[in-house]
C-alpha cells in the first residue's frame, strides 16, 4: 500500500475552550476576596466596562447628592447642623481633612506637608511585636556595641512563640566571641520581658518562668526538669513515686506548673485575623429558609455609556479605535454574564443543599446526612465538576453558624439496620461524649466505639481514632485530669 498526502474534508464535533470559556470557569471558582479583586482588574483593564452608580448617585434621583439642583441644599442643610447646640445635629467630620495634619502649627518651617504624606494614623494602627518589645528594653540598657549586635542578634532568631532558632555556636560564629559571651549575652535576653523568652524549647522555657517566680530547685521546678515525659502523660503516679513526694503535693506542683504560659511569644504576635466574608446567606423566617446572595462590596458592572454613544456615532473614530472598543464590548458584556452566571449557580447549589440538608439547618450538625456531589449534580442539572468548583472556598451564613460549602457533602457509614449516618454526624457525636466525658476518667476510642455501637452505629476503633484526629482532640491519656 502506498503512502501519500492529500486534502479531505471532515464535519466533527469537538469542545474548544475558548478564552471566554476559560475565564468563566475561572470566575466559578473564585472566593468572594479573589472575585473583588478580579472585578477591579477587569475595570481598569477593560475601558468598556465601568461600574455602575448607586441610586443615590443617579442624576435622575431626586435624593441624589451629585445633582446639580441638590448641591447648594446639601451645603447649606450641613452648614446649619454645623452651627446647632444640639450634639445629635452636628455633621460627621470628614477625617479625610485631618488625616495629614501632622501638627504644621509646632513646624519651625510652618510648610504644610505633601498630599501623599504618611497618615499620623499609619504610625499607632500597627501592633508593635515582640521583636520590637525586646528591642524597646535593651534600649534601656547599658550595652557594649558588641553585647548590642549579640542582643539583637539573638532577638531576631526568635520564632513566633519567643524560642531561639538559632544555637550558641551560631551566636558564637556571627559575633566571633567565646562560648561564655554568647551564652552570657543569651541569658541576658532570657532575662527580658515575658519570662521564658528566648528559650530552646518548652522545657527551657517553663524552668525560666519557674526560676523568675523563686521555684528555684523546688518540687515543680524538679518534674519539669526531670521528668518531663511523665508530665506530659499525666501520670502523676509515677511522678509520686519518682521524686518521692505524696501525691497531694504532686498535684499541687502540677497546678503551678499549669498556670505558666508555654509559648511566651504568642501573646505579642501582630498576625491580622482575617474574617471570613459568607457569599450567601440563608435565613429562617417563620417555617420557611429564604436564600440571599451577598452583593455587598462587589460593584455592579454594566457597559460605558459614553463609548457606546461613540460607536454608534459615525465617523466619530478611526476604524482601529471602532474595532478595539466593539472588541472590549464584546468582552465586557460577556464577562457580565459570567459573573451572573456564577451568581445563578451558586444560588441553585445553595437551594439543592437546603434540600438535601434540611435537617442540619432545622437542628445543627448531629442531623447530617449523606451527600456526594452526583447528588447535588443530578438535582440542578450541572456536571460534578462545576459544583465542585461552586462549592470550594464559597461559605454560608445560616441560624447555625457559617460553613463552607463543601462541608455539607460527607461520606455515608451504613448502620446494622441497613441505614446509613453521615460522618459529619458520627463527628459530632464522638464531640459531645468526649465534652460530657468525666476528666479524670476520660473515655478511650475503644469505649467510645462501644458507646456508638448502643446507637447502633457501627465504627471501629480506628476510625474513631481518625475522626478524633480530625477534630483536634488529644488522646487519652492526655486528657486525663487530676482529681
Amino acid at each position: 500500500m502506498a503512502l501519500e498526502l492529500r486534502q479531505s474534508l471532515k464535519l466533527a464535533q469537538k469542545l474548544v475552550m475558548t478564552p471566554q470559556l476559560r475565564q468563566a470557569i475561572k470566575l466559578l471558582q473564585l472566593g468572594r476576596l479573589e472575585l473583588t479583586e478580579a472585578l477591579q482588574a477587569e475595570i481598569e483593564q477593560n475601558p468598556m466596562l465601568e461600574e455602575a452608580p448607586s441610586l443615590l448617585e443617579q442624576p435622575g434621583n431626586p435624593e441624589s447628592l451629585n445633582a446639580e439642583e441638590n448641591t447648594y441644599q446639601a451645603e447649606t442643610a450641613v452648614t446649619d447642623r454645623v452651627k446647632g447646640d444640639d450634639p445629635a445635629t452636628v455633621a460627621e467630620v470628614n477625617w479625610e481633612d485631618y488625616s495629614n495634619a501632622f501638627d504644621s502649627d509646632l513646624s519651625f518651617a510652618h510648610e504644610t506637608p505633601p498630599a501623599d504624606a504618611p497618615s499620623q494614623f499609619d504610625f499607632i494602627s500597627a501592633t508593635p511585636g515582640l521583636s520590637s518589645y525586646l528591642q524597646w528594653q535593651l534600649t534601656h540598657l547599658d550595652l557594649s556595641e558588641q553585647d548590642l549586635e549579640l542582643t539583637t542578634f539573638i532577638v531576631c532568631n526568635l520564632d513566633e512563640h519567643g524560642f531561639l532558632d538559632a544555637t550558641i555556636e551560631d551566636i558564637c560564629a556571627f559575633g566571633q566571641c567565646s562560648v561564655d559571651e554568647a551564652e552570657g549575652v543569651l541569658r541576658l535576653v532570657q532575662s527580658l520581658d515575658p519570662p521564658g523568652i528566648g528559650a530552646r524549647d518548652i522545657r527551657e522555657s517553663l524552668l525560666l518562668q519557674l526560676d523568675r517566680l523563686d521555684y528555684y530547685d523546688t518540687l515543680p521546678y524538679r518534674i519539669v526538669e526531670q521528668h518531663m515525659p511523665l508530665l506530659e502523660t499525666r501520670n502523676y503516679a509515677q511522678l509520686a513515686r519518682e521524686t518521692g513526694a505524696p501525691l497531694k503535693k504532686v498535684h499541687e506542683a502540677v497546678a503551678i506548673i499549669q498556670e505558666l504560659t508555654p509559648y511566651p511569644g504568642n501573646e505579642f504576635s501582630n498576625e491580622q485575623i482575617n474574617y471570613v466574608v459568607p457569599d450567601v446567606y440563608v435565613y429562617k423566617i417563620d417555617d420557611e429558609f429564604v436564600i440571599q446572595l451577598n452583593d455587598e462590596g462587589l460593584p455592579n458592572l454594566q457597559i460605558s455609556g459614553e463609548y457606546d454613544r461613540l460607536l454608534k456615532q459615525k465617523g466619530a473614530l478611526t476604524q482601529e479605535s471602532r474595532g478595539y472598543l466593539r472588541e472590549n464590548k464584546r468582552n465586557a458584556e460577556w464577562f457580565i454574564k459570567s459573573i451572573e452566571q456564577r451568581q445563578r449557580t451558586i444560588f441553585r447549589v445553595m437551594e439543592s443543599l437546603l434540600k438535601f440538608q434540611r435537617d442540619f439547618f432545622e437542628s445543627g450538625p448531629a442531623a447530617m446526612r449523606p451527600l456526594i456531589l452526583r447528588d447535588v449534580a443530578e438535582d440542578i442539572g450541572m456536571h460534578e465538576s462545576t459544583v465542585s468548583r461552586v462549592t470550594s472556598n464559597k461559605y454560608v451564613h445560616c441560624p447555625q453558624g457559617i460553613y463552607e460549602l463543601k462541608y455539607f457533602f460527607s461520606t455515608a457509614v451504613a448502620t446494622p439496620d441497613g441505614d446509613s449516618v453521615a460522618a459529619e454526624a458520627i463527628k459530632t457525636r464522638i464531640r459531645q461524649l468526649i465534652n460530657n466525658e468525666n476528666p479524670t476518667k476520660p473515655l478511650s476510642d475503644n469505649k467510645i466505639s462501644d458507646l456508638l455501637a448502643k446507637e447502633n452505629i457501627t465504627v471501629a476503633r480506628r476510625t474513631v481514632a481518625k475522626y478524633r484526629e480530625q477534630l483536634k482532640i488529644l488522646p487519652v491519656k492526655h486528657r486525663r485530669q487530676a482529681r
